[in-house]
């Protein structure tokens, strides 16, 4: 018991080290809010709400970076922490420091599989990386992408070694305004109008267990005539008898249920919906299992807003609310993160 607790001691003191080296870079761009950044545990919650699952491990926190010439070999040597997932020029990582297109951004870190994951597949989340990165995974190269603003997943189970620490890493180029990849304003002399470049990892990173066969992506289209909801949801590996099983919640009170054939439609009646809008932007919350002869093989939540959108001639009739967008007055702070994310991804 002596060496348990002298054992958990040492963990949070190394917690607590870590934490002390970081602190917000430079003085531009802050809010209020700066000083309450936690560095153990920074933007705690589940990134990806349209398909959550419960169990999941967050990667965010300190990791090791180094600014590299271009076609660098792996580091052997970091230049100190940066906090992901905050981008490397931003205040909040602690660096804010250029990288340029003649560079490459490093990270590295650590992590260990729970054991109850035993068995299971170990899938490695990134919400976003700008722009183009590599992965590698106990020093094995897994993969690439390409993309700045778009979330990708790695299947990392194979490369898992039997020791309890597993490494991470990952290289990142961002030319910027250098090349032409999609950056919106972004430039590497961001002055007027034009802002400061975002390279590297600037969105969530974590880990989930999941089965051979399990739920992939969810979509969601309401029809407020006709007072229905259809809920497409596909899976990994799904076989003919595999069947998708939707049921709809009001604030935890059953509305509706469905079956469908895996990566088909399930249609769900909504009586007398309740519409979402910018005043009351409410959501239903959707249960989603994939099942096979009776067995549950994955379980995911999600949610969905009954909204409509359509755009007539000024004069013409609208049968239903009209709002009114003027520059500079959006609606989407009081909507919340969730309907941002469904708005983005899926409208």
């Amino acid at each position: 018991m002596r060496h348990l607790v002298l054992s958990f001691i040492t963990v949070l003191a190394c917690i607590s080290g870590n934490a002390q080296q970081w602190h917000p870079a430079g003085d531009r761009l802050k809010t209020q809010w700066t000083e309450q950044v936690d560095p153990a545990n920074p933007l705690p919650e589940y990134p990806r709400p349209i398909l959550e699952r419960d169990e999941w491990q967050n990667l965010n926190g300190l990791w090791d970076y180094a600014i590299l010439p271009k076609g660098h070999s792996l580091p052997d040597a970091f230049n100190g922490k940066i906090l992901v997932p905050f981008a490397v020029e931003s205040s909040l990582s602690g660096v804010q420091k250029p990288v340029g297109a003649e560079n490459e951004l490093w990270y590295a870190r650590s992590f260990s599989i729970p054991a109850s994951w035993k068995g299971k597949h170990i899938l490695l989340n990134f919400g976003a990386i700008d722009w183009k990165c590599d992965i590698w995974i106990n020093s094995i190269r897994i993969g690439s992408h390409q993309g700045g603003y778009i979330p990708f997943t790695f299947d990392i189970t194979a490369y898992l070694s039997k020791e309890t620490q597993q490494t991470l890493m990952v290289r990142v180029w961002d030319p910027t305004n250098a090349g032409y990849q999609p950056r919106g304003k972004q430039v590497n002399d961001p002055r007027g109008i034009w802002y400061t470049a975002v390279t590297g990892i600037w969105q969530t990173v974590w880990l989930e267990p999941v089965g051979e066969n399990h739920i992939i992506s969810v979509k969601s289209i309401p029809d407020i005539d006709g007072q229905t909801l259809s809920v497409t949801a596909v899976a990994s590996g799904s076989s003919s008898g595999d069947l998708i099983e939707v049921t709809l919640f009001d604030q935890g009170t059953v509305v509706e249920s469905g079956r469908a054939a895996a990566g088909t439609e399930v249609l769900l009646a909504v009586p007398e919906p309740k519409l979402w809008s910018p005043e009351n932007p409410f959501l239903y919350d959707l249960g989603i299992t994939l099942t096979r002869n009776g067995k549950a093989l994955d379980r995911v939540k999600s949610y969905a807003g009954m909204a409509g959108y359509a755009q007539r001639r000024p004069g013409a009739s609208v049968a239903t609310r009209a709002i009114f967008y003027r520059p500079g007055e959006s609606t989407l702070p009081r909507v919340g993160r969730k309907l941002h994310e469904r708005m983005a991804g899926h409208y």
